[in-house]
């Protein structure tokens, strides 16, 4: 659903289910999601949300500038680090006792390789079966242009920063790598196959493209 807030056009995603109230939450990848209870009417939900209007656009707003330029992690302080999608300070994900910085760094590093591994070997089981394929070989890299890639061969990497993405962004380029075992190019045939298995995916891509600057050590 769409709706014009200012000089804005705003999309929703709009989600029905069992509840009383409608709430409106906006993440870091603006991404705005409307929950209603079953049966509101699109009138109730536009109406609803333009009187929000102006703290969505504030939230907006927000969003925008805090993506402009990257902050320098400095491993020290009240730093906090994402890990699947949330904010966690650093000690909640690695040990951080008689370290320097740049230790601190290596280790959390570490920390994302080896979490990125078992989640992948978790998440890949039940898509490679859903899709019916199974790759040769599954590695976890460092890249700085792709978060996925599938070789010729059928050998699969995934890029470490993806631990620091949402547990349904991991599965998108999961999903979107075990389609290139079907179809090697970005053809109809491989976006309708992904579609079928994620029919949202837009949205993950969609995230990856705004936050992906900021999953970086």
């Amino acid at each position: 659903m769409q709706i014009q807030l200012e000089d804005q056009m705003i999309t929703l995603h709009v989600q029905y289910a069992k509840r009383k109230k409608m709430s409106v939450q906006i993440d870091g990848s603006d991404l705005i999601t409307v929950k209603v209870p079953t049966g509101t009417s699109e009138e109730s939900i536009r109406s609803a949300v333009e009187g929000l209007g102006p703290k969505i656009l504030e939230k907006l707003r927000s969003n925008a500038a805090a993506r402009q330029v990257p902050k320098v992690k400095e491993y020290q302080g009240e730093e906090t680090y994402l890990y699947l999608g949330k904010e966690h300070a650093l000690h909640e994900l690695i040990a951080t006792g008689g370290m320097n910085a740049e230790e601190l760094k290596l280790a959390l590093k570490k920390f994302y390789i080896a979490s990125l591994k078992k989640i992948v070997a978790e998440r890949i089981t039940r898509y490679q079966a859903q899709l019916k394929v199974k790759p040769k070989s599954i590695e976890i890299v460092e890249s700085r242009t792709k978060w996925g890639s599938c070789s010729f061969d059928k050998k699969l990497t995934f890029n470490y920063r993806l631990a620091m993405a949402p547990p349904e962004v991991i599965d998108y380029v999961i999903i979107h790598e075990l389609c290139h075992l079907l179809h090697m190019n970005h053809d109809r045939s491989f976006w309708r196959r992904l579609g079928s298995v994620m029919p949202d995916y837009k949205e993950k891509e969609a995230y990856l493209a705004r936050q992906g600057q900021f999953m970086t050590l």
